[in-house]
């Protein structure tokens, strides 16, 4: 199986309270981090209107990103479409391409927040035929099609085309999917590849196994094919070297995380409020179908391995960024998974073990052979010895012994 990417998603979910200048430094020091660490991805996401999430545009966040970055993959995760003029969309993803050197992925979504939606004026009953509709024209437009004219109750476009193309020659696209085939519908009508956040619930986890199928079929209908390696699973984790310090670290902005947003921000249906912090750990990773992960390494390592499995398969893994623990208890997290995790889960220490193994199983041999070494070492230091008494010998000798220098040759 190829090996699996890594990638990190900031919504951000900062906690109302702390100063936000600092938490949009604090995000930026976190994807120089992740680069630093050989991450492969890191998405940023637009939201208006909770308060949690403070970043109104990714594609101005990335863009600050680029200039402190070199490898890692910077995905705006997503772009609202309904909220936008694709053409605005496509040439602001034109831009970022370029100035970060062709490292862009295009993600795109319909819209996750009512609040973001009634603030607009939008009827989120249309937002996902509006998604579908742009995402066709900013594909027109980014491939560097002939100039088109397009008429739609919500935007028109005239004889338009980009005066720049992506610096890439084909733009990566990804789609949100939730719970619902609607975005994998998508991602096989577009020929995209999918970012799974419905994966964090336990009713997204239920639904992953018939997941890929529906973006299949759409694909087929379409005449297109779809690519497992472009599915981005979203997972959320907090890693320490035990599962008592990842638990004492977590557990208190957890069950603020959730009570304060989850609950009473987003009032998410069927979402009910933990009683004390332990119980938080416990709902959220501990529980029959928990979709979280708090623990060791070694736990997040079972844990992916088991989605792969339960999904058949994916590309990528993207971790959820949040504010469960402090800023240096989180830091040590993503720092544990680039060290211990990734190697793990892709098989970068077989190797390693395998050559270890071999020289314990052929110990007696290597014994032998050094045994061998270390006697005709010894037999040297030996006969190096007695060439030295010798020479010593020699020196020793009394002068009547010697040659008189001045009489050879006169005799």
């Amino acid at each position: 199986m190829p090996r699996l990417g890594f990638g990190a998603f900031v919504a951000p979910h900062h906690p109302i309270g702390e100063n936000p200048t600092l938490q949009l430094r604090s995000d930026l020091d976190f994807v120089e981090q992740l680069d630093k660490l050989g991450f492969d991805e890191f998405w940023v996401g637009e939201h208006h209107s909770t308060g949690w999430e403070v970043i109104a545009s990714p594609e101005l966040f990335l863009a600050a990103a680029g200039e402190r970055t070199h490898r890692i993959k910077l995905g705006t995760g997503v772009i609202s479409l309904p909220y936008h003029h694709p053409f605005n969309v496509a040439q602001r993803m034109v831009q970022l391409d370029h100035m970060t050197g062709g490292r862009v992925i295009f993600g795109s979504g319909p819209g996750a927040l009512p609040s973001d939606a009634f603030t607009l004026g939008i009827d989120p009953m249309l937002q996902r035929d509006r998604q579908d509709e742009a995402i066709g024209v900013i594909r027109r437009l980014l491939a560097g099609e002939a100039r088109f004219s397009h008429e739609s109750d919500w935007f028109t476009l005239k004889d338009a085309a980009l005066q720049l193309l992506p610096l890439q020659e084909d733009m990566p696209f990804a789609v949100a999917s939730m719970i619902s085939p609607s975005g994998m519908t998508l991602a096989g009508k577009h020929r995209t590849g999918v970012l799974s956040i419905g994966s964090m619930s336990s009713a997204g986890l239920q639904a992953l196994p018939t997941q890929w199928s529906f973006a299949e079929e759409s694909a087929a209908k379409h005449g297109n094919v779809v690519d497992r390696q472009n599915w981005r699973i979203v997972m959320s984790w907090h890693i320490a070297e035990t599962r008592e310090k990842a638990r004492e670290e977590a557990k208190h902005g957890l069950y603020r995380w959730h009570n304060e947003y989850t609950v009473g921000t987003l009032m998410r249906p069927g979402a009910e409020k933990f009683a004390s912090p332990d119980d938080a750990v416990d709902q959220t990773a501990f529980a029959d179908g928990a979709a979280a992960v708090i623990g060791t390494p070694d736990d997040l390592v079972e844990a992916i391995r088991a989605m792969v499995k339960l999904t058949g398969g994916f590309g990528t893994v993207i971790g959820f960024a949040h504010d469960w623990a402090n800023r240096q208890d989180t830091s040590r997290s993503w720092d544990l998974v680039a060290r211990y995790v990734i190697p793990e889960v892709n098989g970068m220490l077989d190797q390693y073990r395998e050559s270890q193994k071999y020289v314990i199983e052929h110990r007696d041999v290597f014994d032998r052979a050094g045994q061998a070494v270390i006697q005709k070492i010894m037999e040297n230091k030996r006969a190096v010895a007695a060439m030295a008494e010798d020479t010593q010998g020699a020196a020793a000798m009394p002068a009547h012994h010697a040659p008189d220098l001045r009489k050879v040759g006169k005799e």
